[in-house]
């Protein structure tokens, strides 16, 4: 399983458009797939949840504060700040569709092992 990073998005999606007959550059998918993030960004700023239907939505929530402990201080306790962080929660046919690779999922993890 690899890891995706944005620049393979866009090139998935220019060579996808491409089969379609849209030709857009590069440049053109990259500065969209930076909007679409820039949006969301804002409008979790803003206190909106953003909601992509069969995708999922994107929250922020409060993380409440708590206490943890310094590694390098194993005896001393430090207080964790309440904080706000983003939340996701997959829509329902992103839920099937990820399900369907537990053995893949698996198989990974006992070559890691």
């Amino acid at each position: 399983m690899a890891t995706i990073t944005k620049r393979d998005l866009v090139l998935k999606i220019t060579d996808q458009l491409g089969q379609k007959g849209m030709i857009f550059t590069q440049k053109d998918v990259h500065e969209i797939v930076q909007s679409l993030i820039d949006e969301i960004t804002e409008s979790l700023t803003q206190g909106d949840t953003v909601v992509l239907r069969n995708f999922g939505a994107f929250q922020a929530k409060e993380v409440a504060a708590k206490i943890g402990r310094n590694p390098k201080q194993p005896g001393s306790q430090v207080v964790i700040p309440a904080r706000a962080s983003v939340k996701f929660k997959p829509g329902k046919e992103m839920k099937e569709k990820v399900a369907t690779i537990l053995q893949l999922i698996r198989e990974q993890q006992a070559s890691e092992s």
